[in-house]
């Protein structure tokens, strides 16, 4: 259609040019022929001055003897031409033509014509909703078909309890006599919540690609435009649509964008987004039942969503798609292996124990790095190797090997991390993996801990033991040059202590004093008008208390840091010593040099298998707390 489209102006440009140019030539033309009369005509033909002359009917043109040209209308009898003829004048007669009609049209009407097509393509073009005038109602919603790339659960891995959910939904698709002969329906919507990169999308389009319906997909974005009843209208042509080809599905990516609770804004209810809701409501669950047509939408807030949008009738279940166990992730690496040539040494399960926490999206980008290292390597297969850097480089960001750090501060990043090191082996704490000073994204230094499997929760022994890891680094910092020479390196450290010493106290129940009350705000939601409406329930006892309670947690993990380091001094300068030679050291060689052994390397590598997990950069805003990476950053 634009092919066309632009051929189509090229095509009248240059037939605007054309007529330009013949108009421009004809006046050249005039303007340097010489108009005559009848009179001065016969004058020339008299003087015997005319070499030549071009008859059509009562219209003469011809050139004088000293080739002048020169024109006019002198009609012409019989006795006039044999006078000519007398002459020996060289004549040409032809019959006599009329202007074209076509041609004095087209250069009367083209400029006309010209614009009011410009004026119609930039109209087009303005319209924001579909292709056609005034389409600002009418839905984007695209159907997709087979041609567009069939996916089944086969292809979907790690989400074995969402597909059991979904899998009535397609059996309904399939024969919905099967349910109905028992008086059942099937729920009309399905809502997906989960993390970003856990599948959403991907298994929705599993669900019609296993039920063989038409697929209508759509962002919640997309209904909303400037034009208040815009985004309603919309709403009533998709579901239009989706009616003509039931039985069928409509997909709502990204509902929150459209669904979000009635009544939050400043403006009354009388804004797009509120008008566009509330055709959603009643197109799902209004006078006129939508049989056939099965609504499934994704969010990953689904806290923020309209209370009527979730009730039975309209999104009838809430499908929780979260991140895969150990046993899913190696199910999801198993399916993104597939079409990739792997080495014989790389081991899916090994992968998956060493990549909790990762999502989908994670696995994805690992698999897909990998392959890129081993191409950038010039191999033919895809080894382990590739796939240990691959995960170095998802959890903690490319090697930065060409910034120039001066001696003292690779020597105090080395410190730094080995004072995190030491106190994480001594503490209650994850195991250690990795300690580094190789600056990886945004980060001089990085200690890694994995735990020992997934893990959902945490006690108050683990949150309190990561407070003395987190100040370990500072610690070690005054044990190397005292409190003058501290840097600002513990800045993550001591955001990240903090954000664990009040979630503990505020949310998590674990102070005495101020017992198992969550005086945490709903920091959820995110609308002026919520935010101006609510009222503060902390007394200013109560915020006193919870400063008290959270500096009490934090000097205890100071102290508790202090005190191991203060115990192991001679281990810190060993294990600072080991790192600036080697700048990577695994946790099993800092075990060594702790127990006053060398660290005896050959030309490989120091091991670095095992799990771990995801590295969050200091100058990142945190993850919610319920889900606390067991990694310290310099």
């Amino acid at each position: 259609m634009n092919n066309f489209r632009n051929l189509a102006i090229w095509v009248v440009i240059g037939v605007l040019l054309i007529a330009l140019f013949s108009l421009f030539q004809g006046q050249v033309m005039k303007g340097t022929t010489k108009e005559i009369t009848y009179t001065e005509f016969f004058d020339k033909v008299n003087a015997g001055t005319i070499k030549s002359l071009n008859i059509s009917g009562g219209y003469i043109q011809g050139k004088d003897t000293n080739q002048a040209a020169f024109e006019g209308y002198v009609p012409l009898g019989e006795n006039d031409l044999a006078t000519l003829r007398s002459k020996n004048i060289d004549m040409t007669i032809r019959p006599p033509q009329s202007d074209s009609f076509w041609s004095n049209a087209l250069i009367s009407w083209l400029p006309l014509i010209i614009l009011v097509g410009v004026w119609l393509f930039f109209m087009r073009q303005m319209q924001a909703g579909s292709g056609k005038a005034m389409g600002f109602g009418k839905s984007k919603a695209k159907l997709l078909t087979e041609k567009h790339g069939k996916v089944t659960f086969a292809d979907v891995a790690g989400v074995d309890e969402a597909k059991d959910d979904l899998q009535e939904v397609v059996e309904f698709l399939k024969d919905p006599q099967k349910f109905q002969r028992l008086g059942g329906k099937i729920p009309r919507g399905a809502l997906l919540v989960g993390p970003p990169g856990t599948g959403k999308t991907l298994l929705a389009r599993a669900i019609a690609g296993e039920a063989g319906v038409p697929f209508f997909t759509i962002s919640g974005s997309d209904f909303v435009e400037m034009f208040v009843g815009v985004g309603a209208s919309r709403v009533r042509d998709m579901f239009e649509q989706a009616k003509k080809n039931a039985p069928c599905i409509i997909f709502i990516d990204e509902i929150d964008a459209v669904g979000r609770h009635r009544g939050a804004g400043l403006g009354g209810g009388n804004d797009e987004r509120e008008q566009t809701l509330n055709q959603l409501l009643v197109e799902m669950d209004g006078f006129e039942a939508n049989e056939g047509v099965i609504i499934v939408a994704a969010t990953n807030r689904p806290d923020v969503l309209d209370p009527a949008l979730l009730r039975p009738g309209r999104f009838d279940r809430q499908i929780v798609v979260g991140n895969p166990d150990v046993k899913g992730r190696e199910q999801i690496l198993a399916v993104h292996m597939r079409n990739i040539p792997m080495a014989p040494d790389v081991d899916a399960k090994v992968l998956a124990r060493g990549t909790p926490g990762f999502s989908g999206a994670d696995l994805a980008n690992l698999v897909n790095e990998a392959a890129l290292l081993a191409a950038r390597r010039n191999k033919r297969l895809v080894t382990q190797a590739e796939f240990e850097d691959a995960k170095d480089k998802v959890m903690m960001g490319a090697e930065r090997r060409s910034l120039v750090m001066s001696e003292e501060e690779r020597r105090n990043t080395a410190y730094h991390e080995a004072g995190h090191a030491i106190v994480g082996l001594q503490v209650p704490y994850d195991p250690l993996h990795k300690v580094t000073i190789i600056p990886r994204g945004r980060a001089l230094g990085v200690t890694m801990n994995l735990p020992d499997g997934d893990r959902h929760s945490h006690t108050r022994e683990w949150c309190e033991s990561r407070l003395a890891v987190l100040f370990g680094g500072r610690e070690a910092e005054l044990i190397l040059g005292g409190a003058k020479n501290v840097t600002n390196g513990a800045s993550g450290d001591i955001q990240m202590a903090t954000s664990l010493a009040r979630t503990m106290v505020m949310e998590w129940g674990m102070s005495e004093k101020l017992g198992r009350v969550r005086y945490g705000t709903n920091d959820q939601e995110v609308f002026l008008g919520h935010s101006i409406t609510q009222s503060k329930n902390i007394s200013e006892e109560t915020a006193r208390l919870i400063d008290e309670e959270t500096r009490k947690l934090i000097s205890a993990g100071e102290a508790s840091a202090k005190r191991i380091l203060a115990k192991y001094r001679n281990g810190l300068h060993k294990v600072a010593a080991a790192l600036m030679e080697f700048e990577t050291v695994s946790g099993a060689e800092v075990k060594q040099v702790l127990a006053g052994k060398k660290i005896k390397r050959d030309d490989t590598p120091a091991p670095t298998s095992g799990s771990s997990t995801p590295v969050v950069p200091r100058t990142t805003p945190r993850r919610p707390l319920g889900n606390l990476e067991p990694q310290t950053q310099s």
